[in-house]
């Protein structure tokens, strides 16, 4: 005899399960739903500053309604963040716990409901996989148990200029060799924070590279520059850096072979813009004003190629 059964459900239980359902989909990377307003707040230091720098002005030319928040100070990592929690937490009206611009950030947490909170490591530290435990765990519980429904999202940074006189600090405590090898490491740190966290990634850093290893549009270092003895205003050739590189302030030859010039944030901007907003940048029209046509639209395909590839 066969029996014909049915399972009924009940509706509160239907219910339960199709929100899981939702929930599952949503989290399933960028690419599954298509985003045109984004309350978005950044936790991390000047390199999130020059990741974003473009961004508004991205998300504007596009139609994008984009709010940002920031708890963001120069040269700071995932452990000095997260010691200004726990001073706050201890004593609220500890000015120690309140950083930014006079507030903690539970306080700037606090002014809005966010959708996604990106963190990242300081760049001397990115590539030294030990640095970012136990803080970065403990920030991203701290933001969850504040914004229960704001996504945890990860800024990869980027390798320093392949001509920087030192790079970032890998594991064992030792400096990496070169830009190469910085950005291995910090790669490699990077995604193995995100797969324990379950966390999607900005890839800036990787595109950085590519940049970087690009026969016609890589930096190449200026050998025939003297610089053991400038003569104001000279520079070397610079052509194509995405990092700020040499410049002079006053009577003084500077070099900063670590921070994203303008070219190199239209870039991170690119990346940025794309992932959290899940749209092409192919025929975004925007450039800085100082980053020729060219060299904008290589960076375009460049950002274009990194997205298509991580939100496969």
């Amino acid at each position: 005899m066969k029996m014909n059964m049915k399972l009924s459900l009940p509706a509160s239980v239907k219910l339960s399960m199709y929100s899981l359902l939702l929930v599952c989909l949503a989290a399933n990377g960028f690419a599954q739903s298509r985003q045109d307003t984004l309350r978005l707040f950044i936790i991390g230091n000047s390199f999130s500053q020059n990741a974003s720098a473009f961004l508004p002005q991205l998300a504007k030319e596009s139609g994008k309604m984009l709010i940002i928040g920031r708890a963001e100070l120069g040269g700071h990592s995932l452990e000095q963040h997260w010691g200004y929690v726990e001073k706050a937490e201890a004593n609220a009206d500890d000015p120690k716990g309140k950083p930014y611009g006079g507030k903690s950030l539970k306080m700037l947490l606090g002014e809005g409901k966010w959708d996604m909170v990106t963190i990242q490591q300081y760049s001397y530290l990115s590539a030294d996989s030990s640095t970012y435990y136990p803080y970065a765990s403990k920030l991203i519980a701290y933001v969850k148990a504040l914004q229960p429904q704001a996504r945890i999202v990860i800024h990869q940074t980027w390798a320093y200029r392949t001509d920087a006189k030192k790079f970032g600090r890998i594991a064992g405590g030792k400096t990496a060799i070169n830009q190469q090898e910085m950005w291995q490491n910090s790669r490699a740190a990077y995604h193995l924070l995100a797969k324990r966290i379950n966390a999607p990634i900005l890839p800036v850093g990787d595109a950085f590279q590519i940049v970087a290893n690009d026969r016609k549009y890589g930096f190449k270092p200026d050998l025939s520059f003297n610089y053991e003895h400038p003569t104001a205003p000279s520079l070397p050739d610079q052509t194509h850096s995405i990092n700020v590189g040499y410049y002079w302030n006053k009577n003084e030859l500077v070099f900063d072979p670590n921070h994203a010039n303008d070219a190199g944030k239209y870039l991170g901007g690119l990346i940025w813009y794309g992932m959290l907003f899940n749209d092409s940048v192919k025929h975004i029209k925007f450039k800085p004003e100082n980053v020729s046509e060219e060299f904008a639209k290589y960076l375009r395909i460049v950002a274009g190629k990194i997205i298509s590839k991580t939100n496969r």
